[in-house]
């Protein structure tokens, strides 16, 4: 069956949007000057990645960022790793995130603030600016320079903005982690970079809940001794601010810097302005180090020309300040649209609660996870029939492959004129390597294209391209957003170690890939979770794809055990509420894996668990898994779990069927 066959169109683009969106008239604008004309979005890639300097000077051009100083070309060295942005150009992050914040754009919306514990708070553009300036001015005084990290364990919301754009004004570097974090988890990311100034909320409310987190927090604050200030925003209202000498609360450090403007400090194209972090499930994280004209150029592209945001849109992104999700929601400023932030449960007061807002804020662009989308579709809601989305043009969804049958719930019950677009790629790239175009039809239970730039192709296990069929995601020219290194690293090789060991001079993903016949792309889940029975490559989205359609699941883990010298795949299952794994629906699972997949992805165990573990930034963990049904004795960092307690479930279920040994 070909591919075309198997992914039916859901979603075309109209005539209005092939000319009127920002891609299309990108497009225009590039045929103007002489280059094309481009037949369609696939030539108009080809051509981004055969004339990659030319293509990102375009970029930068037509979306209007600004630099103090021009670069001296595009690319300086070409190699990877190593590539060379904009050698010679200064520029200042925060100033080209803030460009529409004067004239007659500064009474705009620029922040909606949702949380659970405070009332929606509303902000301008120029309210954000000043309040950027103000707090900018305040960490000056207390001795913050350019170069120094602000490390926020903030809530998405307002303060985190205003703290990342008064720290990269100063020429700082941001970073942050979300407040559920445990101590140790945030030790292991800030422990490492050392941070000067540290942004913290007082708690936080979650599913109803509210965390108090002040005698936690000061024990951070004692384990970070490269600290000079400390700012305590009042996430909750009615509890104190975090104590201590050095910390001033949110509302005085602003009175403080009160009237002093940003100062957008000029940079170098390859200074850092954001430190993100790996997982960290097998260890200490990564910490992932990104430039700033590579990432602000990428992000431009993918917002304004992918997403098709711009300066009238209402852009809404459900992440915490952990995930780089919410570094992307950030860069959605540069647009000039309104960020609508929402911090709690996805499900509280009710499953409906985001649709509603999307609803309610007039939400031109909404980003959520794959799972959320899943949630709705067992759910069975229904917003489409129950909420004005008049307003609503695109739903974007990551973390996670997107079912199939989740494109038909978008399409039947959640927003059915919508462009759905699946985007992939990850905090290494803080960005997409493949994800939705305006110009392409979108067709079930498929990425839609290459991003513009982007050289992705699926490489064999012999460094080639595979001509059909899945291999290893790979990018094989330089990206400007790719890393400029890992913090701690001097002579590159964990950085090298991280992409390019596996093909030389080549960046490996780490996804297993397929591009379809028309352009499209399907990723089977992480090339390093793939099981190898009978020596036959499986994903493990293969097996998901057909175990949580199925209304008594909940939720699933699929893992290798190794025995024999081959694989038997292991499928871990939490049934659906009133629900157990009876010897029917083992059956059902076998048959529906087999019919859907093949024989060879049928389960030799499935194993009822009450819960699946996942990353804090709603990854399942399958690694970590993997290791235990193979007797692995590694330990595994628990402080980056969401839900450490799931693995010991795992465990004793194992033990329990005879898959372990006590």
């Amino acid at each position: 069956m070909s591919n075309t066959e198997q992914s039916p169109v859901v979603w075309t683009p109209s005539q209005e949007t092939l000319t009127g969106s920002r891609m299309g008239q990108f497009q225009a604008w590039l045929e103007q000057q002489g280059f094309g004309p481009f037949a369609d979005y696939h030539a108009l890639h080809q051509w981004s990645i055969t004339e990659l300097d030319t293509f990102w000077q375009k970029v930068w051009d037509y979306c209007g960022l600004v630099c103090d100083t021009p670069a001296k070309r595009v690319l300086g060295r070409r190699e990877m790793p190593g590539a060379e942005w904009f050698p010679g150009m200064k520029l200042n992050f925060a100033a080209n995130l803030l460009r529409l914040a004067d004239g007659d754009h500064a009474d705009k919306d620029a922040v909606v603030a949702y949380c659970e514990t405070r009332p929606v708070l509303r902000k301008t553009y120029a309210e954000l600016k000043a309040d950027a300036g103000a707090l900018e001015a305040f960490l000056r005084s207390k001795g913050i320079q350019k170069g120094d990290r602000v490390a926020g364990v903030v809530t998405n919301g307002y303060e985190a903005l205003v703290g990342m754009l008064a720290a990269t004004s100063l020429g700082a570097i941001w970073s942050s982690a979300s407040p559920d974090f445990g101590i140790g988890a945030i030790n292991d990311r800030f422990g490492q970079i050392e941070p000067a100034a540290l942004i913290v909320v007082n708690g936080y409310g979650y599913g109803g809940k509210v965390f108090a987190r002040q005698d936690d927090f000061a024990e951070l604050i004692a384990g970070l001794p490269s600290l000079k200030v400390v700012v305590s925003v009042a996430q909750l209202p009615g509890e104190a601010p975090i104590p201590g000498e050095m910390v001033t609360t949110w509302d005085d450090a602003l009175k403080a810097g009160e009237g002093q403007a940003p100062s957008f400090t000029p940079v170098d194209p390859d200074h850092p302005v954001y430190i993100l972090y790996s997982s960290g499930t097998t260890g200490k994280p990564k910490c992932i180090v990104h430039g700033t004209a590579g990432l602000l150029v990428n992000h431009a592209k993918e917002l304004m020309l992918h997403g098709d945001v711009g300066p009238d849109d209402r852009f809404l992104y459900f992440t915490t300040c952990g995930w780089m999700m919410w570094n992307w929601q950030a860069s959605a400023l540069m647009t000039g649209a309104a960020v609508i932030t929402v911090d709690g449960s996805p499900g509280y007061p009710s499953l409906n609660f985001l649709w509603e807002t999307v609803a309610k804020e007039r939400v031109t662009h909404y980003g959520t996870s794959a799972r959320f989308i899943a949630g709705c579709r067992k759910a069975e809601l229904q917003p489409a029939k129950t909420l004005d989305q008049s307003h609503l043009r695109v739903v974007f969804s990551t973390g996670s492959p997107l079912l199939p049958e989740d494109y038909d719930w978008v399409y039947s019950d959640g927003a059915p004129n919508v462009l759905l677009g699946s985007i992939a790629g990850g905090t290494d790239i803080c960005g997409c390597f493949v994800g939705s175009t305006p110009l392409l039809p979108v067709r079930r239970g498929e990425i839609q294209c290459r991003f513009l730039g982007v050289d992705a192709v699926a490489y064999g296990d012999d460094g080639q391209p595979v001509s059909a069929g899945r291999g290893e995601l790979v990018c094989r020219q330089p990206l400007p957003s790719m890393p400029v290194s890992f913090w701690q690293d001097p002579d590159g090789e964990r950085y090298k170690d991280a992409y390019f060991n596996t093909f030389p001079g080549v960046w490996a993903h780490g996804d297993f890939i397929e591009f379809t016949e028309h352009g499209g792309a399907i990723i089977y889940g992480r090339s390093d979770a793939t099981l190898n029975p009978g020596g036959v490559r499986i994903g493990t989205a293969e097996i998901y794809r057909q175990v949580e359609t199925i209304s008594e699941v909940k939720d699933s883990l699929v893992v290798g055990r190794q025995i024999d010298g081959d694989v038997e795949v292991v499928l871990f299952v939490v049934p659906a509420d009133g629900q157990t794994v009876t010897d029917d629906l083992i059956k059902t699972l076998k048959t529906r894996i087999r019919e859907g997949a093949s024989p060879r992805h049928v389960p030799k165990h499935i194993v009822e668990v009450p819960d699946i573990p996942y990353t804090r930034s709603g990854k399942k963990v399958e690694l970590a898994v993997a290791r235990l049904v193979n007797g692995s004795n590694k330990a595994d960092n628990r402080d980056a779990l969401g839900n450490p307690e799931a693995l010991d479930r795992i465990r004793e279920r194992l033990v329990e069927t005879g898959l372990l040994a006590r």
